[in-house]
């Protein structure tokens, strides 16, 4: 895992856990990721990177919903992931 990866990672499971200790079931988290290569079908290793340290602490994913825009720095993807305990 590179460190822009990781630093999402520990980032996505500091947000999870702070549910976890405010007490609650329901944990949504949108990832936002380049579309660098969304001309071609590839892993998106950083995104699973980030939805494995959640669902270390014990959510499980429901829900994803998926949506695409333009930032001044390039085209970027919206990953909105609904997780439960």
């Amino acid at each position: 895992m590179g460190l822009i990866n990781k630093a999402k990672a520990e980032t996505a499971e500091q947000a999870a856990r702070n549910a976890i200790d405010k007490g609650r079931h329901v944990f949504v988290f949108k990832f936002i990721e380049a579309m660098t290569n969304s001309m071609v079908t590839a892993p998106m290793t950083g995104l699973n990177d980030q939805i494995e340290a959640i669902e270390s602490l014990g959510w499980r994913m429901e829900h994803l919903a998926v949506g695409e825009g333009k930032a001044l720095s390039g085209e970027r993807l919206a990953i909105v992931c609904l997780f439960r305990r």
